[in-house]
């Protein structure tokens, strides 16, 4: 089984406080398909034991809840439609010159200088 095939998209790439939040969405046989992949592979043990608790809950009562697995994360990045976020307007001044030497010669101070 390959990543792409999982319950949750890119499962591999997620970090862990995520995981805890994406599986309240999944039922008992998709976790177990995750739990099975978990222990092939990275074998974190505070993911299966998160998975492990969460299809306890499950058989004792608890429901999936309505989240979207597929939604986006915060932690993946904005598309490359987003566009920059820093424009001419919104950028900083330039620098200017260090306070020693100057930037074409900055392994020797005015200090040094011999006249």
């Amino acid at each position: 089984m390959t990543n792409q095939e999982l319950p949750l998209p890119d499962y591999d790439h997620l970090p862990v406080s995520s995981l805890r939040h994406r599986i309240r969405s999944l039922r008992e046989d998709d976790l177990t398909e995750l739990r099975g992949y978990e222990n092939g592979h990275a074998r974190r043990v505070a993911v299966l034991e998160m998975i492990d608790a969460r299809v306890d809950a499950l058989r004792h009562g608890a429901q999936p809840s309505t989240g979207d697995p597929t939604a986006r994360r915060p932690e993946q990045p904005p598309g490359v439609d987003a566009g920059p976020s820093v424009t001419r307007q919104t950028a900083a001044p330039p620098g200017g010159p260090p306070p020693h030497g100057t930037p074409a010669q900055p392994a020797h101070p005015k200090a040094d200088r011999q006249t």
